[in-house]
């Protein structure tokens, strides 16, 4: 047991040594070509079905997302479900203070979240993806990133 565990703490170690060292290189790009805004799109894979089709669940998820990335809400969290068929499902929207958040939910198909973030105030795209990944029960995720000038 103490086995799984030391290599857990290992691994666990490597992945954020890996994300700061990821996170470093893009706020030096950042800066050396005085970007405008970065966008990071999360693309949430088997997420928890529970936790994709709660509006408070999404709510708070926002609410710490927020926190987390150090960006100021703007307004209320606008939380709607609509669509038909397939493309049934939630969707949510957040200004902040230099941009917004959104997001949309696949309960139907693949219970996946599709996340957008967009703001011209640096943030880190990594320490997002993984607490969406975390906070979404998510299988795995994708993560593009891409500077706005």
């Amino acid at each position: 047991m103490e086995e799984k565990s030391a290599l857990r703490e290992v691994f666990h170690n490597s992945v954020l040594d890996t994300l700061t060292q990821s996170d470093a290189g893009l706020r030096q790009e950042y800066k050396e070509k005085q970007a405008w805004g970065l966008l990071a799109s999360i693309d949430l894979h088997q997420c928890n079905r529970e936790a994709i089709t709660s509006p408070e669940k999404i709510r708070q998820f926002v609410y710490e997302l927020c926190e987390r990335i150090d960006m100021t809400r703007h307004g209320e969290c606008l939380i709607e479900r609509f669509g038909s068929g397939d493309l049934e499902g939630y969707s949510m929207f957040q200004f902040i203070e230099t941009s917004c958040i959104s997001a949309h939910f696949d309960e139907k198909v693949s219970n996946a979240a599709y996340i957008d973030i967009f703001s011209c105030k640096y943030f880190d795209p990594y320490q997002a993806s993984e607490f969406a990944k975390e906070f979404f029960g998510a299988e795995d995720y994708t993560m593009t990133h891409v500077l706005r000038k």
